[in-house]
């Protein structure tokens, strides 16, 4: 028995041990739990802040969506109203040209090609009033003109775009106000929290500012331009760049209320912030797709100023903004429609008239006025054309412009009618229309091949002056030899410098 009691006590001894670690643990969870309540109690006011901001948060998104959801077919339906009427008066404006050129051509047709048509009564007195109307819409340009002080036009230069009929006029503008008022009343029976572009970025700012981590997380910054659309395209309503009136986009509320998103004044810049996204990706996905709807049906290109306007606002859009690039699909589909709006004008709008030469030394005859106004207004589309030589590559705008309008119908004029001054004037306008960039990167004497035709009819015009005041007075024989020396000087120009050797060889002068 007296052996057993040493095993006891080291038993026992071992419990009291590990009873003992037991109470101490237990008593270090005790500290450490009411150190956590201690913990949770200060947090839990911020807990509940938190929660209560994003439950509200949660309550906002799911309103505005549904607000946004119930007003998306309203501002589709403006839409398509402003679009059509837009394109119904583009449409009338381009068939209204096209019927004068064929007034014109079918009033000029020469006593040895004049083709007998029976025309009733009715269709010569509308056929009468179109030309009554037409002469008269050139008088009030050539007013306006005279106004400004505007000299060195030609006709055929300017763009017939103003409204022949005063009703038309007035429904065009009615229907366009009625679509203004409909567009500012759409969200009349909506709060400006879900109305305004700027209570709505509001919200997400102070998500933003407040909770950063998981605004960052939940990739808000990609999400908000989908969010902010149909508030911009409400907006975006009544916009027409191709308009003299028409406000710059960047000078305009929705763009001004969104270009600094998502900053504090005093905040460092971070580059991988979604948010510096948003206004690039908002141009892409709205303002090129309507600036494409409005290439494919309302813009002219005979138009310089609706030209110089698409043309200046593209260049700045390539540069200012990162997403409109040549990658992006629909900068792809704006640039596809550029040219197929410029083929399809190429192919409806154009017409060269060809008369003898007897005729056209008349200048003021009204087959001479039709042919110059015509030739003019084929300088003024290659002009537009080549004003889009940053944005489409050179051989798709060569193929416009050279084979399709210089070759076919420019030169083609140039070569039926007098080489006079008048000529040699056009023959530098078209020149000076060249993009330089084209002849800087040539090598050998020769310029590109689509312009051969016009160096072969400078080259001739060259020599048939010098023919012509050969045997003149040495005044005019020496106005002669300058007006030579004047064609060479277009050749360099292009780039044709053995064109121009060749000139200078036979009629002995230097080349400068």
């Amino acid at each position: 028995m007296p052996a057993l009691f040493p095993f006891s006590l080291n038993t026992m001894d071992m419990v009291y041990r590990s009873h003992k670690n037991e109470l101490d643990k237990i008593v270090s969870d005790i500290a450490d739990a009411k150190e956590n309540i201690e913990s949770c109690e200060k947090r839990a006011p911020n807990l509940e802040s938190r929660f209560r901001f994003f439950q509200e948060l949660r309550g906002y998104v799911r309103d505005l969506v549904e607000c946004l959801n119930e007003k998306v077919p309203g501002i589709v339906e403006l839409e398509n109203r402003v679009n059509s009427l837009l394109k119904a008066r583009a449409d009338r404006l381009i068939k209204r040209r096209q019927q004068d050129v064929q007034d014109q051509c079918r009033d000029y047709m020469t006593s040895t090609a004049r083709v007998k048509v029976d025309v009733e009564a009715r269709e010569e007195q509308i056929r009468q009033r179109r030309a009554a109307e037409r002469e008269a819409r050139r008088a009030r340009r050539r007013r306006a003109r005279e106004a400004k002080n505007i000299s060195g036009h030609h006709d055929g230069l300017s763009s017939d775009d103003e409204e022949s009929s005063q009703s038309l006029m007035l429904k065009f503008t009615s229907d366009m106000e009625e679509i203004q008022k409909a567009q500012e009343t759409l969200f009349d029976d909506v709060v400006e929290d879900f109305s305004e572009i700027e209570y709505v970025k509001e919200q997400f700012e102070k998500w933003k500012f407040t909770y950063k981590d998981t605004y960052r997380e939940a990739y808000i910054g990609l999400c908000l331009p989908k969010l902010f659309t149909p508030l911009i395209r409400n907006e975006l309503l009544l916009w027409n760049p191709l308009s003299e009136a028409c406000e710059d986009f960047e000078d305009s509320h929705w763009f001004n209320s969104l270009m600094f998103l998502g900053f504090k004044e005093g905040d460092d810049m971070d580059i991988s912030d979604d948010d510096l996204r948003t206004l690039p990706s908002l141009i892409e996905k709205l303002i090129l797709p309507k600036l494409t709807f409005l290439i494919e049906n309302v813009w002219d290109p005979l138009s310089t100023t609706q030209t110089a306007r698409l043309v200046n606002l593209t260049m700045k859009l390539t540069r200012d903004y990162p997403t409109v690039h040549a990658k992006s699909k629909n900068f792809r589909s704006y640039l596809e429609a550029v040219v197929t709006r410029l083929k399809k004008t190429l192919d409806d709008d154009v017409f060269m008239p060809i008369y003898p030469l007897s005729v056209l030394e008349n200048r003021s005859s009204g087959p001479a006025v039709f042919f110059h106004r015509q030739s003019w207004t084929c300088i003024k589309l290659l002009g537009n054309i080549l004003s889009w030589h940053q944005l489409i590559s050179g051989p798709v705008l060569q193929k416009l412009a050279l084979s399709g309008l210089l070759n076919r119908y420019i030169v083609v004029g140039l070569v039926s009618s007098s080489v006079n001054r008048e000529a040699l004037h056009k023959c530098q306008a078209i020149i000076s229309t060249f993009p330089k960039d084209w002849f800087s990167s040539l090598e050998g004497d020769s310029t590109i091949p689509q312009l051969e035709n016009l160096c072969r009819y400078l080259v001739s015009a060259a020599k048939t002056l010098h023919k012509a005041t050969a045997l003149e007075k040495d005044n005019e024989r020496l106005e002669g030899r300058e007006l030579v020396k004047q064609i060479s000087k277009h050749l360099i120009n292009i780039h044709a410098m053995d064109h121009a050797m060749s000139l200078a060889n036979e009629f002995s002068f230097k080349i400068s």
